[in-house]
């Protein structure tokens, strides 16, 4: 009986030491860079490291132009579960790449 409780109790701390820690707090972050013609301003959610929701809250961008990065960035962002994967899009480079750099930033705000 000894020995069962001593291998449970060693397997409970292997598993305890692999665990990853958490890199970010959960909660809801907020970012502003600069796009092409103003700020852009993302709200990101993260919850047990990952991210649950990327909203652009508000922007000055070209209406029809940047539409496909205002959209897509953001759906890419969650399918990724990160900015380095994420391509910019073709026509509206600079907001994608406000956008990127916004998630960034609320995720370095939310780094523990």
């Amino acid at each position: 009986m000894k020995k069962l409780i001593f291998i449970l109790i060693g397997t409970m701390l292997v598993l305890t030491a692999c665990a990853k820690p958490s890199i970010y707090a959960d909660g809801k972050y907020e970012a502003e860079v600069e796009g092409k013609y103003g700020p852009i301003v993302v709200s990101i959610e993260l919850k047990a490291d990952k991210i649950k929701d990327v909203t652009i809250v508000s922007h000055s961008e070209t209406p029809g132009i940047s539409d496909p990065a205002i959209q897509g960035i953001p759906a890419a962002i969650l399918d990724k579960q990160n900015t380095a994967d994420v391509e910019v899009i073709s026509g509206a480079t600079v907001t994608s790449q406000a956008i990127l750099d916004a998630v960034d930033a609320a995720l370095e705000k939310a780094k523990k």
